[in-house]
Order: C-alpha cells, then structure tokens, then sequence
C-alpha cells in the first residue's frame, strides 16, 4: 500500500502531467543527424555507381556538409545534457542493449568516415580548399591517399550513413513507455526521411540539370516510401491497446491533428510530390519550393514525434502530492 502511494502519489514538473524533458534540441539533432546520414549515403552512392559525370555536386561537394550539418546537431544535443562535463562517459564503455551507446559510437565513426570522403573528393569539388591543404607535406599527402582508397572510403560510408539515419528513430522507439514512440517504423521512418531531406538539399544548391532531375527522381520515390511507412504506423496506432488508441486520437481530431496532417504530410510530403511529379514531367514551375517543403517536413516529423512521445504514457497517475500523509505513512 505504501509503495503503491508512493509510485503513484507524486509531483514531478517534469513527468507530470506530460514527460517534458525533451524541448527543440533534440528535433534538432534528430533532424540534422539524418541529413547527415542522407549526405553520406549520396555522396557515396554517386562514388560508387561512377555517376560523377552526371552528379558532380553530389559526388564531389555533397560530402562537406555533412560535418556542418551533423556538428550543429551536435551542439544541440549537448545544451540539452543535464550534465554536460559528463559527456565524456558516453565512450568510456559499450552497452548493447541500449541505442544511446550505439548512436554515440556511430558518431564517432561518422566524423571520420565523412571527413575521409571529403578529402577524397576535396579536389574536384572545392580547389581552393585543396590548395591550402596541399601547402604542407601532411596535407598533400593526406589528399593524396585518401583519392587512392575512395572506393573503399565510400565503401565504408554506406553502412554508417544508414546506421546514423535509422539509429535516431530507434533511439525513440526504445522508449516502450511511451505508447506513440513504441513501434518498430519509426527507424525506418526517420531514415527515409533522412534520405528525402538529403536528396532534396542536392535539389536545391545543385546546378547541373541532369542532376537535378535524377535527385528529384530518386525524392519522388523517397517520398512514396515514406506515405507507405506513414500509412502503417498509423494502423499500429489504431489497432493497438486503449493507450495506443489516445496517441492515435492526438493525430485524428486531437492536438497534433494540424502538425501532423497539415504541416508534415501535406506541406512536408504531398505537396512536394505533386510539385516534383510535375517538373519530371516538363511541367516547372516553384523549382525551390518542393526542396524546401520537403526539408520543413522533415524537421516537423521530428518534432512531431518528440512532443507525440512526450504527451502519451501507459500509466495514467495522479498528480496530487501530499507530504503530510507521506510523512505519517512512513513513520
């Protein structure tokens, strides 16, 4: 009985009466960690398949936004650590079981993979960086090998771009108690989506037309993916127990009805396809606007899904708090 009171009979500003821990930090990190998966898996997809010709900026330029991208994210992520001096005991071992000490590591391979492939391709893409670099021995040599072993650098880059995109849905979906996040769809979510809002950054700073073209093909088809996954996680949610059923009902009719259907899938997904849809066909018009849709979208999925997460729970308790009953009953 006593423990009952105390589990129960509690008052917590951050747990009650919504988990209010996570605020736009972290859609930021999530958003900028899967743009960054989505750079490196292109950059190297370009490499790998010899499309250089007709993707030069993805092939040859892509690669050095990824370290911006992910570094902001980053800094994200570290204003919201409760402990920030502790950061460090993220590597001072591995757990397994827990997406947090996998995501860590996974970052510690990501700077220096991508940063292997931007030296790889520093050259082509930016010549007056290289020739800083080339200034000293070090430099020109480091250039020098990393051209060498491009292949095996983009090579390596694949299977690390997709554990960093997928990594930051699971990072959500281990969270069981929170009926929104407890579904295996969200890693692969997030990492198409991770995927679109790289595809439609080459879009955007792009300037050769084929490569235009074929990144707004391969969004299209990203998107379409990402309609699917919606569509599924959206039955999980309906066909799930009574407090799957409330998160499915914060999305139909509820809170979130308007930034999830109007904001995310509408502006962020819909119009965007219908948008490209027509420049494949001939007919442009608004050639900035899809790109930039689809990369609001992304952004709003994440912080959609953060605050979904936040505002569900398994266990309805109550918030009332009496210290003079907890007092007594314990003496």
């Amino acid at each position: 009985m006593i423990e009952e009171i105390l589990v129960t009979a509690r008052n917590n500003a951050k747990i009650d009466p919504t988990l209010a821990i996570w605020s736009w930090e972290i859609p930021v990190y999530l958003f900028l960690g899967g743009i960054t998966a989505g750079i490196m898996f292109f950059s190297a997809l370009v490499i790998l398949r010899k499309k250089e010709d007709q993707a030069p900026f993805a092939a040859y330029k892509l690669a050095l936004w990824g370290p911006i991208a992910l570094t902001i994210g980053m800094v994200a992520l570290f204003l919201d650590l409760e402990h920030k001096l502790f950061v460090y005991r993220f590597y001072t071992a591995f757990r397994p079981t827990s997406p947090m000490s996998w995501g860590g590591w996974i970052l510690a391979l990501v700077y220096p993979l991508n940063i292997l492939l931007i030296l790889a391709t520093l050259r082509l893409g930016y010549p007056s960086l290289a020739g800083y670099a080339e200034r000293s021995g070090i430099g020109r040599w480091a250039l020098d090998t990393a051209e060498r072993f491009r292949n095996a650098i983009a090579l390596a880059n694949i299977p690390t771009a997709v554990g960093l995109g997928i990594y930051t849905g699971i990072l959500l979906s281990a969270f069981m108690a929170r009926p929104f996040w407890n579904t295996g769809l969200l890693g692969p979510l997030f990492l198409i989506s991770g995927l679109s809002t790289a595809a439609a950054l080459v879009v955007l700073l792009a300037r050769k037309e084929a490569e235009r073209h074929m990144f707004t093909q391969i969004d299209v088809g990203l998107i379409l993916i990402e309609l699917v996954i919606i569509v599924l996680l959206v039955i999980n949610l309906a066909t799930g127990p009574r407090q799957q059923l409330e998160a499915f009902r914060q999305i139909f009719g509820g809170d979130y009805t308007a930034v999830f259907w109007v904001w995310f899938v509408t502006l962020g997904l819909l119009i965007p396809l219908v948008l490209e849809y027509r420049e494949l066909k001939g007919k442009v018009a608004w050639v900035a606007l899809a790109p930039v849709l689809v990369l609001v979208g992304g952004f709003v999925l994440r912080q959609a899904a953060v605050d979904l997460g936040q505002v569900g729970n398994w266990t309805h308790y109550a918030t009332q708090y009496n210290p003079a009953l907890l007092e007594r009953l314990t003496q």
